[in-house]
């Protein structure tokens, strides 16, 4: 049986998440911000009476948003060792099944892309570059003092 995937827009670029992954899909209306936090946390907010942490996905991977530009506000709802995350996303598209196991990746991708990408899939959309949700929240790998 193929696996299905969510097909999201993240920097205007449409990727997959696997299903599986993906608790829920909502908008989120309030976000509280949390000091000290890393770039790419945009915060807290509560769902059902739960906390989430709000990850922008666009600072994940290392790329910036446009100035005066807004945070997105619809987020695929995802557990990760045991906290629950909401990771931003400019749209859903849908839910589609894999035509094909994912597959290496032929084209050269910036360093944020490189490093949450886990192969390629062909779906009815077209191919789709899979994301690996563990390394989007995670974030960027520190930079090391030189």
């Amino acid at each position: 049986m193929s696996e299905l995937y969510l097909i999201v827009s993240i920097a205007g670029e449409k990727v997959a998440l696997r299903a599986a992954d993906v608790q829920s899909v909502v908008e989120i209306e309030n976000i509280t911000p949390a000091p000290r936090g890393p770039n790419w946390i945009a915060g807290l907010a509560a769902l059902r009476s739960r906390a989430l942490t709000v990850v922008d996905s666009v600072r994940s991977l290392e790329l910036e948003r446009p100035e005066g530009e807004e945070l997105p506000r619809k987020a695929a709802v995802v557990e990760h060792q045991g906290h629950l995350y909401a990771l931003l996303v400019d749209s859903f598209e849908d839910v589609v099944e894999a035509e094909s196991d994912p597959d290496s990746i032929p084209a050269e991708l910036s360093r944020g892309w490189q490093r949450v990408a886990c192969g390629m899939t062909e779906t009815e959309l077209g191919v789709m570059l899979v994301v690996d949700l563990g390394e989007l929240v995670a974030g960027p790998a520190e930079k090391k003092a030189a």
